[in-house]
């Protein structure tokens, strides 16, 4: 099924079928309840790679899985077959996500899409009732940021995004650890992530697979002709669909590293890097390092490697927290303490959190973290990586890229993380929209 569509066309019959009105003043009355026993219903958008796993996860877990929404026809397919070994009530198939959005019966929209579909699709749902885990980054810029948080205000929804570790015990453990003193006043931390990705070469002009709806695949971008070296996977390293490996990966080594300190917006910014391994169309940095400077003598660094897979710390990916009185350095299996002397005081780590580098993603720390949102929705706890919080580590990422592209320092309110004095860095604050796709509020 494909229907394209535009956004104003969407909220104008979504509001007149739901509430017999052409007003979106009404919405925050609407509410969702849950299926019979306490039994959250969830649709998963985008189910090529990640969304898959979480849509095995969250039937895992205990939800049903009411729809499977994705673009790519194959994708669907094998995603809604996947699910028959969790749950024998067989999900609806569709292209356009918003048509599980029209069901009153459904409590909440997983978002695992390209990152130029996060914030939109996000906003939409909220707009419809919907709770909504949508994964990292939760937008492809940091005004998007900014918009979701207002939406999930103003819907009163639950939104929780996807860096999974703010639920991991070991995690949890450290970073209280650390702030009981455990390396006395903390002050630096790095955060890392090392590849080898190979090269996405030259993309040729191509028609549009028969399984894809590219349109909407497109969605808020705005229209540019299909090349094939695009879909799917590599619209990470186009400023147009992507983020860079500082969003894609990054996002979830910068927020252990924001968390560990307890500072929030930086003071200032910092880049450098490129895409130095090979000579293709990548456009975002393969090599980045970002510092941020924050109020209070705290800094935190980005070394990012896509290239280049040799690990620090004996790890692909992770954090370091440098203190007065030691070192704690964290990643997805646990964490291991130092003291000044680099002898080790305290270990805790776990021997099931799977491939690090894995981009499905999946794992224990998956399921622990959608075990929080389901939990909140039923009124149980409380998100371990709400909204409003997670966005502030998104915008390190896209402050970093910001200073990347720009080739400058970047000056901010160490209060709202707004860059300050400079027009052309504010201008990469948004982006342009497809007419008709802008999210609104």
């Amino acid at each position: 099924m494909t229907d394209t569509i535009d956004r104003r066309t969407f909220i104008a019959r979504s509001a007149a079928a739901s509430l017999g009105v052409g007003v979106w003043g009404a919405f925050p009355a609407i509410r969702t309840s849950l299926a019979p026993n306490d039994r959250v219903r969830v649709g998963v958008m985008g189910v090529n790679s990640r969304g898959s796993e979480l849509a095995q996860g969250f039937a895992r877990a205990g939800a049903e899985v009411a729809y499977i929404c994705d673009v790519d026809s194959r994708a669907l397919d094998a995603a809604i077959a996947a699910l028959g070994d969790y749950q024998a009530r067989r999900p609806a198939g569709v292209t356009d996500f918003r048509r599980a959005l029209d069901d009153p019966a459904l409590d909440a929209l997983v978002i695992a899409a390209p990152d130029h579909w996060h914030a939109p699709a996000a906003i939409l749902a909220l707009q419809a009732g919907k709770h909504v885990y949508v994964e990292k980054p939760c937008g492809h810029n940091p005004r998007e940021g900014e918009l979701l948080i207002e939406a999930q205000r103003r819907y009163g929804r639950l939104v929780q995004m996807g860096n999974q570790q703010r639920s991991a015990p070991e995690s949890i453990e450290a970073v209280r650890a650390i702030r009981e003193g455990m390396i006395g006043r903390p002050y630096y931390a790095r955060a890392w992530y090392a590849n080898t990705r190979g090269p996405i070469g030259r993309g040729k002009p191509a028609e549009v697979p028969d399984w894809l709806d590219y349109d909407l695949w497109q969605g808020p971008a705005p229209r540019t002709p299909y090349r094939d070296n695009v879909v799917h996977y590599n619209w990470h390293w186009f400023w147009r669909w992507g983020t860079g490996e500082i969003c894609n990966n990054g996002t979830h080594e910068l927020d252990v590293c924001r968390w560990a300190l307890g500072v929030d917006y930086p003071a200032r910014v910092n880049s450098a890097g490129g895409r130095y391994h090979f000579d293709d169309d990548w456009e975002c940095p393969d090599t980045q390092v970002a510092s941020y400077d924050f109020a209070g003598g705290m800094t935190i660094t980005w070394d990012g490697r896509s290239c280049n897979g040799r690990p620090v710390e004996g790890r692909g990916r992770g954090a370091a927290i440098h203190g007065t009185d030691g070192t704690v350095v964290i990643d997805r299996a646990g964490y291991v303490a130092y003291d000044r002397d680099n002898n080790e005081i305290k270990r805790r780590l776990r021997g099931d959190t799977g491939d690090v580098l894995d981009t499905r993603g999946g794992g224990s720390l998956s399921e622990l973290h959608i075990a929080n949102f389901l939990a909140a929705i039923r009124g149980e706890d409380t998100l371990t990586a709400p909204i409003d919080d997670a966005h502030k580590s998104v915008l390190l990422c896209h402050l970093g890229n910001i200073a990347q592209r720009t080739g400058r320092t970047l000056h901010c309110d160490p209060t709202t993380g707004r860059i300050v004095d400079d027009a052309e860095a504010l201008a990469l604050w948004t982006r342009d929209y497809e007419p008709g796709w802008e999210p609104e509020v």
